[in-house]
């Protein structure tokens, strides 16, 4: 059986922000290059690619696989032409030596950055050192790790079936499937993939039969669908704001949105979504009461007698917004995020959120929690829950 290995590099994983892997230290990248070469026929690198000192994976690379540095044209241009054509700056001598790499591997050349990638080859191992940089690392591996690696070995069959749920939590999930999940084939795994008021179910099949195995998932997603069908938000492996973008483009409306504890963080997520402008006409963050009054209207007397965070005041922020925007649907959000300014009669976590058109506004108190910015996540997330029921039924 195939096993494959990862090893990630750089100090910077070592300050409790991600899983600690190795640091930038020459004998621990050595002994773990030589410890899973003793169990992987695949190794993956990560990171250590810089132009800075710290960066001392290439020249390690390099005496670990018996080679010297030297300049590969391809990567020389490939930097060259970022920094006169995207950049527009002039390179110094630290950048030039990106396109430096041992000649004992084959370069992999980076669409998305100026550090190539290196494949190497030793005692049957297969290393692949590539960038730190998610993004580029991504780009790398889809594009030409992976098609490399299919040529050289005989790969399983992996297939996915993705849901998204929300408004009920993980433990509750996996005790209300438990019975689906334990009688699942061998073949099949489930695996709950939470954040922020939602969870995504997803199941996994591999084996070598591509056609039984795609057979045997569907029936088995079928009946994961018929049992979370009370909770289901989709049976794609979309987010929450790509759903609604969907259902708005199909219906050929828009939306706007009237945020004062989300601070835009709903605007944001709307418009991360590609073509989001077909639908989404704008927003208020409507922080103060003056911008409240004088932008969405809401009335002095609610502010002064039901206070910002109320169910009176988001009902008028959506109507506001639906006026300003003249947009089919409103979504409108006010609360107390944390972790100070909480009341005894509304403690901190307390949130409204509204939602509606221009027959009808309904409002729901939330209570979270978390920190702050869990918080603001978390009342975005069923808010735009809340959104999406109301625009497919005209409830919540």
């Amino acid at each position: 059986m195939i096993q494959a290995s990862i090893i990630t590099i750089g100090d910077e994983l070592l300050i409790g922000q991600v899983i600690v892997a190795v640091g930038d230290n020459w004998q621990n990248i050595w002994n773990a290059l030589n410890e899973e070469a003793e169990s992987a026929e695949i190794i993956l690198i990560t990171g250590g690619l810089g132009p800075t000192a710290d960066d001392i994976t290439k020249p390690l690379l390099c005496e670990y696989f018996g080679g010297k540095l030297i300049v590969d044209p391809g990567a020389l241009a490939n930097v060259k032409d970022i920094f006169e054509r995207v950049l527009k700056r002039p390179m110094i001598e630290r950048n030039l030596k990106q396109a430096e790499v041992p000649d004992t591997s084959t370069v992999i050349q980076n669409k998305r950055g100026t550090a190539p990638g290196m494949w190497f080859e030793k005692n049957g191992r297969i290393f692949v050192s590539m960038p730190g940089v998610p993004y580029e690392m991504k780009g790398m591996m889809t594009d030409e790790v992976i098609p490399r690696l299919k040529t050289r070995f005989s790969l399983p069959v992996i297939l996915h079936r993705t849901l998204l749920v929300a408004g009920i939590g993980e433990s509750f999930i996996a005790e209300h499937i438990q019975l689906f999940e334990s009688a699942l084939p061998e073949w099949i795994r489930l695996a709950y993939l939470p954040n922020y008021g939602m969870v995504r179910l997803r199941l996994t099949a591999s084996g070598n039969q591509k056609e039984k195995l795609e057979r045997d998932l569907d029936e088995q997603f079928d009946q994961l669908r018929v049992l979370v069908a009370e909770w289901l938000v989709i049976d794609e492996d979309l987010s929450m704001q790509q759903v609604i973008g969907n259902i708005l483009v199909e219906k050929d409306q828009t939306l706007s949105t009237a945020e004062s504890c989300t601070g835009g963080y709903i605007a944001h997520l709307l418009t991360s979504v590609p073509g989001s402008s077909r639908y989404y006409q704008g927003g208020v963050v409507s922080y103060s009461n003056n911008v409240k009054e004088n932008i969405l209207r809401v009335n002095h007397e609610i502010l002064s007698s039901s206070g910002a965070v109320s169910e009176a005041t988001v009902l008028k922020m959506v109507s506001g917004a639906l006026d300003v925007f003249k947009t089919d649907y409103g979504i409108a959000t006010s609360g107390i995020m944390g972790p100070g300014g909480g009341t005894a009669e509304k403690p901190v976590g307390t949130v409204w959120v509204a939602v509606g058109n221009a027959q009808k506004i309904i409002a729901r108190q939330f209570y979270f929690r978390f920190d702050r910015q869990r918080n603001i996540e978390l009342t975005s997330t069923f808010g735009l829950n809340l959104l999406r029921k109301f625009i497919l039924t005209g409830a919540v």
